[in-house]
């Protein structure tokens, strides 16, 4: 299996509906780039929930039989840079769009940040396994 992309959404704080608007903005940017490519693509959109009680937005794609190419990653930055100007309501009406056009959206997945204290900046600042002190600072 092939890992696909994945590209952070930013939404602005204060947005009453965020959980719609990443949703939205994903199944829309992901069924858009379908389209324009004339190729198959699986997607994910994900809540990131960290500590603290903070959260980030996430969609993961890729094309289920092979590696997808370079410039796919700046195709899809730029469909989301579209979509990132619409209002909570047109983003409504285009996925209703989209839906009639064969949209099947995917919810909203809601996961845990795990983080990798091995590649940690703290470990990175001890030297990891090698010492105390950033990396190379110590014969």
């Amino acid at each position: 299996m092939h890992r696909g992309v994945e590209v952070a959404i930013y939404l602005r704080a204060g947005l009453g509906e965020e959980n719609f608007v990443a949703q939205s903005l994903g199944n829309l940017a992901a069924f858009r780039l379908a389209g324009q490519r004339g190729e198959r693509l699986e997607w994910q959109v994900l809540r990131v929930e960290g500590s603290g009680g903070h959260h980030h937005y996430r969609l993961v794609l890729r094309h289920p039989d092979r590696i997808l190419d370079v410039g796919f990653r700046s195709a899809l930055e730029a469909v989301l840079k579209v979509l990132s100007d619409e209002t909570v309501d047109q983003l409504r009406h285009r996925l209703r769009e989209a839906e009639n056009a064969g949209l099947h959206v995917i919810p909203l997945r809601h996961v845990r940040a795990e983080v990798d204290f091995w590649r940690d900046d703290f470990w990175n600042w001890i030297g990891g396994p090698s010492g105390i002190g950033p990396p190379g600072s110590f014969p």
